[in-house]
């Protein structure tokens, strides 16, 4: 293994191994390390044909002490969980994900990047269905896979805002559809909306509620949030917004700090009156937004820099991450 950690991206770099779990006949088998990053499926599998598939994202990072410490995978379980009764999948007991989460960390304990170079390894949970099938129904056989990868830290010269666009021929997700979990087709959903973005010069799409197109939801992978000019923390509210456990981590540290916190219906007209957007989620905890375009209408924040409330949560959070802050919250678990 020769890495260069200061040059690591976040993209896909096969570690030492990756931990399988497969459901058969009505129970999930005990688990397996495996050095492949291959999989043998049907051509006829459920996942490929009707989208049964769903995925996590966590991170495990080493810590100032030396040692590795996962961010709240307990959190990832019981979402994951919420995804896989919603698609008739197969309920994963939240204590086994939490333990094959550690198993694969310490096998691959190496690949955790070190200290100081604003590395972590990305952990990505995956389940689909792998039955044979050609009839519309919920497979009866599973593959569960939890693989991992260090990736680097998204800010190599500094946090710079980027800029975001609504476009009102476009939805995420509909008001009682799939939005609310972490399902794969979502993601397929968004990739369209995200290439008229970057066509436009923009680095994200930011969606509006499908059914009046008044309210923010959030942006193609990111929850959203906004700082008022009062120094209120705003995130929308919405049955079809994905619950981001950044966002809730962001909303604790927040009060922690003393900063009223808002979790409500968002207009768009608002967006003219905050001092500070940001999208947020694991990969980058913050993404401070530099604009937003809507038809012949830009609203503009900090061209430059992020913005000093954002500034301050994105510190704490990654000091608890990286063990330079008190973990008060438990957030952490040691291996």
């Amino acid at each position: 293994m020769n890495i260069e950690w200061d040059k690591l991206g976040f993209k896909f770099l096969p570690a030492r191994s990756n931990i399988r779990f497969s459901y058969e006949n009505g129970e999930w088998n005990d688990g397996k390390l495996h050095t492949s990053n291959e999989i043998n499926l049907s051509i006829a599998a459920n996942c490929m044909h009707y989208g049964q598939a769903a995925f996590e994202g966590l991170k495990a990072f080493c810590c100032k002490d030396g040692k590795v410490r996962i961010f709240r995978p307990r959190e990832n379980a019981r979402r994951l969980n919420s995804t896989i009764d919603y698609l008739m999948m197969p309920h994963f007991p939240e204590d086994r994900f939490v333990e094959a989460v550690k198993e694969v960390v310490k096998d691959n304990i190496d690949y955790v990047p070190p200290y100081g170079t604003g590395g972590s390894l990305y952990i990505r949970p995956v389940i689909v269905g792998t039955t044979p099938q050609i009839g519309i129904s919920a497979a009866t056989e599973y593959q569960l896979i939890i693989m991992v990868m260090p990736v680097g830290s998204y800010y190599k010269g500094g946090i710079k805002p980027v800029k975001a666009m609504i476009h009102d021929e476009v939805d995420r997700a509909a008001p009682r559809g799939t939005g609310h979990i972490k399902v794969a087709g979502n993601y397929a959903a968004s990739l369209y909306p995200t290439s008229l973005a970057k066509k436009a010069g923009c680095a994200v799409m930011l969606f509006l509620d499908s059914k009046t197109h008044e309210f923010i939801e959030e942006f193609g992978s990111s929850n959203f949030f906004a700082i008022t000019q009062d120094g209120k923390y705003v995130t929308p509210e919405s049955a079809s917004i994905l619950p981001s456990i950044t966002n809730k981590s962001l909303i604790q540290i927040a009060e922690d700090l003393d900063i009223k916190v808002e979790c409500r219906a968002v207009s768009k007209t608002e967006l003219e009156t905050f001092a500070e957007v940001g999208a947020c989620g694991t990969a980058v905890i913050i993404t401070p937004i530099s604009e937003i375009i809507h038809h012949d209408k830009v609203y503009k924040y900090d061209q430059e820099n992020i913005g000093p409330v954002s500034k301050k949560l994105y510190d704490r959070m990654t000091g608890i991450q990286y063990g330079r802050i008190a973990d008060e919250h438990n957030w952490m678990m040691e291996l």
